[in-house]
């Protein structure tokens, strides 16, 4: 019986060596990149272009966001999420089948490993923005972040473009 005892106290004490080295290593992990952090709003090495937000052809129906994102980082990270600045909510979209039919439905994170492009454009990726509020016309502009792995936030100013100009 004793020797039970021990081996269980020398396993407790092995898994608590261990959770404490895990515990080290993801704070000096979470020191180094505070220290490397970029300006509020922008991820380091993220770039978006070509950004454009489409009105909805029927007022209250959701606008539609496209633009291109490239990262230039040391390690990849992800895009879960959105926002639009005076918008209720807005949500990453992607087309997908199912059950035998194409149908656009909230995208899981997607991938940008370093060096790699995408396009978020009609028929494909893009953000869709519910409930517009006041101020968004055509020829203006909206802010709108990317929330990216790790809970930063990348933003950027689309331009808003009508429901009949192009996308």
């Amino acid at each position: 019986m004793k020797t039970h005892t021990i081996k269980r106290a020398v396993k407790g004490a092995l898994m608590g060596g261990a959770m404490l080295g895990m515990t080290l290593t993801v704070t000096a992990c979470g020191e180094a990149e505070v220290a490397e952090a970029a300006p509020e709003g922008v991820v380091e090495g993220l770039e978006v272009s070509n950004a454009r937000l489409v009105l909805p052809p029927v007022s209250g129906n959701p606008a539609a966001v496209y633009f291109d994102v490239v990262y230039n980082g040391e390690r990849g990270v992800s895009i879960s999420g959105a926002e639009v600045t005076g918008a209720a909510s807005a949500t990453v979209h992607d087309m997908m089948e199912y059950n035998f039919e194409m149908t656009m439905a909230e995208a899981g994170p997607i991938a940008l490993p370093a060096g790699e492009a995408k396009s978020f454009e009609p028929g494909g990726l893009h953000v869709m923005a519910f409930e517009l509020g006041e101020g968004f016309e055509a020829g203006g502009t909206a802010e709108v972040a990317l929330r990216i792995s790790g809970g930063k936030m990348h933003k950027f100013e689309a331009e808003i473009r009508g429901a009949g100009e192009e996308r």
